[in-house]
């Protein structure tokens, strides 16, 4: 049974007994007094060897509560090194004493704040390496330069790698062994070199004494404005230090609430799936669904990338604040640094990929004979399978969505585009136009055949598909199917008012546009589709051309019934725009502009006009009849200053509004 002593090494706490406490103590002894006839450094040669004990120590201690033994302490001589002849312990050492040590050659990455230029990262690494730091910061440089890693990459180093301040730390960094014979050798070329400085320093003052104006010295010595210098300088420097914990206080915070946001949603999004929900909760870029990666980690770099540099900021912050907060070991900071870097170097990898995989178009195009009684009229359908998704008004648009389909995940589009041509071999037929996008042209012209399109002839009746379903991983993909239909002369076509959001540029004689041939029968003629039961619309241009000329409005324009008093009407939009010059019968003419063309209501409610028939004061009630309504109103003053107006856009793209007024 030892009796154990407590005591304090190198500023770290140790459970000792008292036969390995008598033994660390004639040691220690040893040493000061072979130390004894040259005491320059001597204080700060021993506190740094109790420090390297200390360290090696707590690299042994793994519990509090674990008492330091005898053999602990002849382990720590061992490294150390230990003289040759011990066994008085008056006898101190030789001029010339040597070691059996242990040499430990393994270094360990610091920052040199010794030679730094900005925090001693580039020269750190320079050390660790055994090459020039020039080659270093060239590299950070560079790296800066072309990819902006560099900058990020030296504030993470910067923040996680501690700096070598101790002795045993600086020939830790420099890969000298820890013992006594370096640590003294270490401070005594340092206490030399801070000789040669002060020498220097001391010199440089005396000429400049020699030289001095003691006559203007002693004018200006403790002056008001010298006391007030003095005064503003200390006020700076506390501000300063103020503004420094502010700083600190605010990384802290912004650090914090990021960590903690991007831990709940990764616990968020991994539970997503396993509570069963199947919603849009998170969009992921792009690159996510077409790579090599899996999805999930993805996710997880992703969060990593961001993570990491918000934690170095948290470390930053915590040790502004408060210095005795203890920085990150180099393990650990080493081994944030190499899972960031993979993590960038991973979803760079996949964005660089994504922006390949669309690099080239595809098209796989199929041709479909069709047989129908040509004595009928052939009617042209679209219908969409709601069972996958549901669709509310039937249109042509540049989507994608997530829709599951037998259990598995799929792309839903319904970019669908029909056309109609005369037959050159009075042959009736459809022709199948897939395309979508790939890495190369082989793998384009894959993914387009894979495109799932349906369509089905019954009845003397063509019913297209809405849609088409794609593999998930092209939802990104621009990707279409186009339908012509190839009919021989003499074929009547009954176009259904389902179909008319997806007709797309289909020639006739009349000039009539897509979204007008619904509910009309048109026949093949040899100039083209001419449609046989549209006198309304003959006599609605008609009426048209014959108030533009009593408006003196450009004819041009009204033959092609796109553009009428800065308004506008085609396939893809209809813009309603009025403004100070616009008259009450200008006004009316767009109203039913836009009935007839797009079957748009716009009703008038408390109407006022000025002098010269302009308006002052109205309401508009805007119904399209498709869903979307709208209210403009009009005040006194509100006309001269800015136009007003709506938007009803048909061709829209994901994010794009379909209606607005403003």
């Amino acid at each position: 049974m030892n009796k154990t002593i407590n005591i304090n090494l190198g500023g770290f706490f140790f459970h000792i007994d008292e036969n390995a406490y008598q033994k660390l103590k004639r040691y220690l002894d040893a040493i000061s007094r072979s130390l004894s006839d040259d005491p320059q450094g001597k204080n700060e040669i021993i506190a740094d060897i109790e420090a390297r004990i200390s360290e090696l120590l707590s690299e042994r201690i793994t519990d509090a509560r674990q008492v330091v033994n005898e053999g602990d302490i002849e382990e720590i001589i061992a490294i150390m090194g230990q003289p040759e002849d011990y066994t008085e312990a008056e006898e101190s050492y030789s001029e010339n004493y040597t070691y059996n040590r242990k040499r430990n050659t393994n270094k360990k990455l610091f920052r040199d704040g010794d030679s730094k230029f900005l925090g001693g990262v580039a020269s750190g690494i320079a050390h660790y390496v055994n090459i020039d730091t020039i080659w270093i910061r060239l590299a950070f440089i560079l790296a800066a330069v072309t990819t902006g890693i560099g900058i990020l990459a030296y504030i993470v180093l910067w923040v996680l790698l501690p700096e070598a301040k101790t002795t045993s730390e600086k020939l830790q960094m420099e890969g000298e062994p820890v013992n006594i014979d370096s640590i003294e050798k270490k401070i005594r070329n340092e206490f030399e070199f801070l000789s040669t400085k002060l020498k220097d320093g001391a010199n440089e003052l005396t000429d400049k004494i020699s030289s001095a104006d003691y006559d203007k010295l002693r004018t200006n010595t403790k002056s008001g404005l010298q006391d007030f210098l003095d005064t503003v300088g200390k006020i700076l420097s506390s501000l300063f230090k103020v503004f420094g914990k502010f700083i600190g206080a605010l990384l802290i915070f912004v650090s914090s609430i990021t960590l903690i946001s991007l831990l709940f949603a990764l616990f968020s999004i991994s539970s997503l799936e396993i509570l069963g929900f199947e919603g849009d909760f998170v969009n992921a870029p792009p690159f996510f669904y077409d790579s090599v990666f899996p999805k999930w980690l993805l996710t997880v770099f992703g969060l990593i990338i961001v993570a990491v540099p918000f934690f170095a900021l948290l470390i930053l912050g915590l040790r502004i604040i408060s210095p005795n907060i203890k920085r990150v070991n180099t393990a650990t900071s080493l081994s944030l640094f190499g899972i960031w870097l993979a993590a960038v170097l991973i979803v760079g990898f996949s964005g660089i990929e994504y922006a390949t995989s669309r690099a080239r178009t595809g098209i796989k195009a199929s041709k479909k004979t069709i047989q129908y009684n040509a004595t009928s009229p052939l009617k042209i359908g679209v219908q969409n399978d709601n069972d996958i998704y549901y669709l509310h008004n039937l249109e042509r648009r540049r989507n994608a969505k997530e829709v599951y389909v037998d259990d598995k995940k799929m792309k839903y589009s319904n970019n669908i585009k029909i056309d109609v041509e005369k037959s050159e071999t009075n042959e009736a037929y459809i022709e199948i136009k897939k395309e979508s996008e790939g890495r190369k042209k082989r793998l384009a012209i894959s993914n387009a055949e894979n495109i799932i399109y349906k369509f089905d002839l019954k009845n003397n009746k063509i019913v297209f598909d809405a849609y088409f379903l794609s593999d998930y991983k092209n939802i990104w993909k621009r990707e279409e199917v186009y339908l012509t239909l190839y009919i021989p002369e003499g074929t009547t076509l009954f176009f259904e008012k389902s179909s008319r959001k997806f007709l797309y540029e289909i020639e006739n004689t009349q000039d009539i546009y897509d979204r007008d041939m619904g509910s009309h029968h048109f026949k093949m003629t040899t100039e083209g589709l001419e449609c046989t039961d549209c006198q309304s619309l003959k006599q609605d241009e008609t009426s048209s051309k014959a108030n533009n000329s009593d408006n003196n409005v450009n004819d041009d324009n009204d033959d092609e019934l796109t553009f009428l008093f800065d308004s506008t009407i085609n396939d893809t939009k209809a813009e309603f725009i009025i403004s100070k010059q616009t008259t009450e019968k200008q006004l009316n003419r767009l109203i039913n502009w836009f009935k007839d063309k797009k079957n748009i209501d716009i009703d008038i409610y408390d109407p006022l006009f000025d002098s010269e028939d302009r308006i002052k004061r109205i309401t508009l009630k805007i119904d399209c009849n498709d869903g979307h309504k709208g209210e403009l109103k009009i005040t006194n003053g509100t006309l001269p200053n800015i136009s007003k107006g709506f938007l009803r856009n048909y061709d829209e793209d994901e994010g794009i509004l379909a209606f607005k007024t403003w």
